[in-house]
């Protein structure tokens, strides 16, 4: 398959690394430093088995340059889906689909509103993984996964094929019976976390071991699987219990991307994870007080790190 990489950071650098090293044909779409590091030295990857260098890369400075693919893997923030489903419009032809593998849930309606509904998927990862630097990314933790599916949930070739793609590189890949259901049970873990995390400022170690640290993680999901089933998404009666076991089994000092971009001072996915919560809520008349007062609680430091507000 000729697959685009659009937004190299640590998920599309890695996952495209790895379909790039099994062969697939793989360009990724970049800027800045990070194009110049990708197209002079290729792109490098630490993993806990050692550290790889794939080169040469097929990067290039705009969509246009990559010209019609067969997939778009999305690698940007949730807040940047909307900009970048008109940047990647160069590279959408007749049969072209787009997997969004950024955290929330809200990419495929942008991605739809955009390009319309035969061109996109649902999708989803688990992975942690750090930018190093310009064209060096490290995988820190967790067994990356990937998960895919259309959106009305019918079987389908171009699933499959890709699906294969991802299996030749050595990564798991499902397609899930519900993909939208898929999504709310990832989104049940990195919402709740990433809120309770950004708020306390403490470690997964922390945060599980404390019990009133402990308990606003429950209630954050509690909330969560309100609002999902308000919204015709029914999960799992031990939704709540895989997750926080889950979380049990992080390691002890593992952190939310959005609680470090909240604590180095970036622009983070507030607006996608507590504010999401809070908004699909409004939307089917679910209360959510705990996810609304983490929400209001980091919306200065989110508004100052957009450059909002100043203090």
């Amino acid at each position: 398959m000729r697959i685009a990489i659009f937004g190299v950071g640590g998920i599309g650098g890695y996952f495209g690394r790895r379909l790039a090293g099994s062969g697939e044909d793989v360009v990724f779409v970049a800027r800045g430093e990070n194009l110049r590091v990708l197209s002079e030295r290729g792109l490098t990857v630490d993993t806990p088995d050692g550290t790889s260098v794939l080169h040469p890369v097929h990067a290039v400075g705009d969509a246009k340059e990559a010209g019609p693919v067969d997939a778009v893997i999305l690698g940007v923030k949730a807040w940047q889906v909307p900009e970048a489903a008109e940047a990647i419009r160069p590279m959408i032809g007749p049969e072209t689909f787009v997997v969004p593998l950024q955290n929330g849930l809200e990419a495929p309606t942008h991605l739809v509103k955009a390009l319309g509904a035969k061109h996109v998927l649902g999708g989803l990862c688990h992975i942690v993984v750090f930018i190093v630097g310009p064209g060096h990314i490290r995988h820190a933790g967790l067994e990356p996964h990937v998960a895919f599916g259309e959106l009305n949930n019918e079987p389908s070739e171009r699933t499959r094929r890709l699906q294969e793609a991802f299996s030749r590189a050595g990564v798991k890949c499902e397609i899930p019976e519900d993909i939208h259901r898929a999504m709310w049970d990832k989104f049940l873990f990195i919402a709740s976390f990433s809120g309770v995390a950004a708020v306390t400022r403490a470690p997964a170690g922390v945060i599980r071991s404390v019990p009133e640290t402990r308990q606003m993680l429950g209630e954050a999901m509690t909330e969560i699987v309100a609002v999902a089933a308000a919204r015709g998404v029914s999960l799992k009666a031990d939704a709540i219990a895989s997750t926080m076991a889950f979380i049990d089994a992080l390691a002890p000092t593992a952190t939310a991307s959005m609680q470090r971009d909240i604590m180095e001072g970036r622009p983070s996915e507030l607006s996608a994870q507590a504010g999401a919560v809070v908004r699909l809520g409004q939307e089917v008349g679910v209360d959510t007080p705990l996810n609304s007062a983490i929400y209001r609680s980091l919306l200065p430091q989110e508004l100052r790190a957009r450059g909002r507000v100043e203090y």
